[in-house]
């Protein structure tokens, strides 16, 4: 029987042999496997699904939804459809319970509406049979999509017409289902990790930005009670304050790592190549900002750069992120009463900027740590020394940006010098 007078019905999939297929039937679906061998994105799979079956099978609609919430709902992700409004469209989500689709399911049968007006009739609460009958869908089919034996949502096709779809329809929908399990969730689960890191990212930006307003004004406050502006404090009032003061300053330190790193991560941070003096417009402002920490640990700094301006193509703000972040790190991890040298060395096409300092080093099977993301050097010494594991990471991605390169040295127990190089005129972008 290839139609049925049911206004719905469930059928086994052992019911449907591949085997009455024709020549044109298997040649589509041939094509379907050649196709999804190419590793496309979820979105490509569904276009060329609903135009490639369309010779083989009725369809004006074709969508993809997933589990989610432990298997009690189902999650819209992809519709494809000849005719427009679309309404029932992304992102919309419904409960299982109670629906014919939990019958899918927990069988892993299809399910065929061949009268999706009777059905609507018989149960008006389906909000999404609804919306589906006032796009003009008369008829539908549905299957689970099934990867290594679990069922992790539906492949549902649909037409205009009422009793579109019988066993014949059943068993083709059900044999490109198969073919196609496997590519839709993994493409499926990409984009949800790409969603999931621009989420992360935006929530992080968010919470960084929303901290560096408190955590300066908490700053200070307590400069100002150091300073004695609320009276005069004794030894112990003072040391306290000062403490309070450091551990403001490091989370605000942190506060500003994790914006910067948000920015670049989610795409925001547009370059704005301009020509400028590197010496005046980045390491002068740079060397400003962590002065007060330098004279904090009593270390000696050093400058060699050649007199006169160094002009460079770059973007100046994000390059002083990059000098503060080496800057910094000297400081932090150099020792107590050491040397930090910087070096600016401008040549033909290219500036190289060399930040040295004295202090513990690193291994050299460790130095792969230094520029990934939270990631951070494993021994006792620097694990003691508070860090994210983000600066280096950010430095390396703005430089990468530029069309230059970042690398470290160190001669443990001794020194550690990291060396930026960057294209002097070049106004290309390197990847980000």
């Amino acid at each position: 029987m290839s139609r049925s007078s049911e206004m719905v019905r469930f059928v086994d999939a052992e019911r449907l042999p591949e085997a009455d297929f024709t020549a044109a039937e298997r040649d589509a679906l041939e094509t379907v496997n050649q196709r999804i061998a190419a590793g496309e994105s979820l979105a490509s799979i569904i276009e060329f699904l609903f135009t490639s079956t369309q010779a083989i099978l009725p369809c004006d609609r074709v969508s993809v939804a997933f589990l989610s919430d432990g298997e009690k709902r189902v999650v819209s992700h992809l519709t494809r459809a000849l005719y427009e409004p679309v309404l029932l469209d992304t992102d919309y989500a419904e409960d299982l319970r109670g629906s014919s689709l939990a019958a899918v399911l927990k069988t892993g049968r299809l399910r065929i509406i061949s009268d999706l007006e009777a059905y609507l009739a018989r149960k008006p609460k389906s909000a999404s049979s609804q919306l589906l009958v006032e796009e003009g869908v008369r008829s539908s089919l549905t299957c689970p999509i099934v990867v290594a034996g679990r069922r992790v949502g539906f492949l549902f096709r649909s037409a205009r017409r009422t009793g579109a779809y019988g066993d014949r329809e059943a068993a083709l929908h059900l044999a490109v289902a198969e073919r196609l399990s496997q590519a839709i969730e993994k493409a499926y689960r990409i984009e949800q990790l790409e969603a999931a890191n621009r989420a992360y990212f935006e929530v992080l930006g968010f919470v960084s930005h929303e901290l560096k307003s408190p955590l300066s004004s908490i700053t200070m406050d307590a400069r100002l009670l150091v300073q004695g502006y609320a009276g005069e404090l004794n030894e112990k009032q003072r040391e306290r304050i000062e403490s309070i003061i450091r551990k403001a300053e490091h989370l605000l330190g942190m506060a500003g790592e994790y914006l910067d790193l948000a920015r670049i991560e989610s795409g925001k941070q547009n370059l704005s190549m301009t020509e400028l003096d590197f010496r005046r417009d980045v390491a002068d402002p740079s060397l400003d900002i962590v002065q007060p920490q330098i004279e904090e640990k009593g270390m000696r700094l050093e400058v060699e750069a050649p007199e006169g301006p160094i002009p460079i193509t770059c973007d100046g703000r994000s390059m002083g992120i990059v000098m503060v972040n080496l800057l910094g790190n000297a400081v932090k991890y150099g020792e107590a009463q050491g040397l930090i040298r910087l070096t600016l060395d401008p040549r033909d096409d290219e500036l190289r900027v060399s930040v040295w300092n004295e202090g513990p080093g690193f291994p050299p099977d460790q130095r792969h740590r230094l520029f990934r993301k939270f990631s951070r050097i494993e021994t006792p010494e620097l694990l003691q020394r508070k860090g994210s594991g983000v600066g280096l990471y950010t430095s390396w991605r703005i430089v990468q940006s530029h069309g230059g390169g970042i690398d470290a040295r160190s001669e443990p127990g001794r020194w550690a010098e990291f060396i930026v190089t960057l294209p002097r005129n070049s106004h290309e972008k390197g990847p980000a």
